[in-house]
């Protein structure tokens, strides 16, 4: 795939604004494989990793405390709901089964009463209650940003496409905030993504 600095600037210009979309915090072990297949979702706006769920204040890869590797996704609630991403993480992952590492544990964060709702309806059509999965069920109560070589890792390997995000002018903030950086991020680790057929290879 080759896109242009004008192709990059003109999608992230017509995605949705971060104030009318949803957010949503999981953890699945390692974020960077969850970041990319999140990210080429159809719905999905914007992906971020970090750290999450712990006491530990400003937590760092190689000082992560009692923290645990999550993700975050911004969505467009009229075109992929809640629900539709919780059965994505539960498929993902043994809900019956925890890792013993902190770090790469499975977990979802709710942040609002909705998600909460959400979530206990979800669990209740699966057969399954909070009290009786491995899966962690916490309330959000602060997410810090990971490192930036930690964001959209995947897309990070791919040498001609960044090349192309730094002549846009994108430094490590407007990447890993980029709607097009998340989609590309998914197409690098291997997903169909929607806008690889909108921007096709040229010869």
């Amino acid at each position: 795939m080759a896109l242009t600095e004008t192709q990059i600037r003109e999608y992230d210009r017509g995605a949705m604004d971060s104030g009318e979309t949803e957010t949503a915090t999981f953890g699945i072990g390692c974020f960077w494989g969850p970041d990319a297949q999140f990210g080429a979702i159809d719905g999905v706006v914007r992906t971020r990793v970090g750290y999450a769920g712990g006491t530990k204040r400003d937590p760092t890869y190689h000082s992560l405390g009692d923290h645990t590797e999550v993700f975050q996704v911004e969505f467009d609630p009229g075109t992929i709901a809640y629900r539709d991403l919780l059965e994505m993480v539960f498929t993902s992952h043994n809900p019956q089964h925890q890792t013993r590492k902190t770090q790469y544990q499975n977990v979802v964060l709710v942040a609002t009463a909705a998600q909460q709702a959400t979530l206990n309806e979800f669990l209740t059509t699966q057969g399954l209650t909070v009290d009786g999965i491995g899966t962690r069920i916490e309330q959000l109560s602060r997410f810090y940003v990971a490192e930036d070589y930690h964001q959209k890792y995947k897309l990070r390997s791919v040498s001609s496409l960044m090349d192309t995000f730094e002549a846009a002018g994108y430094g490590d903030d407007e990447l890993r905030e980029s709607p097009i950086a998340a989609k590309l991020n998914g197409y690098a680790a291997g997903h169909d993504v929607a806008v690889a057929e909108e921007f096709p290879a040229r010869a």
